[in-house]
């Protein structure tokens, strides 16, 4: 979903522009990527690569 045609309710101008607090604060809202929604998903991909690089170091030992 994206912001560039919804108008805001408070100002009457464009939510992409974030005009007023309303507005801009719902283009903060749309606009938000990562956060804590992505943390756990890369801590894990970052685990588990690290696992399988120590698995390959002890096997070449």
């Amino acid at each position: 979903m994206s912001c560039e045609h919804l108008i805001c309710a408070q100002c009457a101008g464009p939510v992409a522009e974030g005009r007023c607090p309303v507005c801009a604060a719902a283009r903060a809202r749309m606009h938000h990527h990562g956060g804590p929604s992505m943390t756990l998903p890369l801590v894990a991909v970052a685990l588990i690569a690290l696992l399988l690089m120590l698995l390959a170091l002890h096997l070449m030992h």
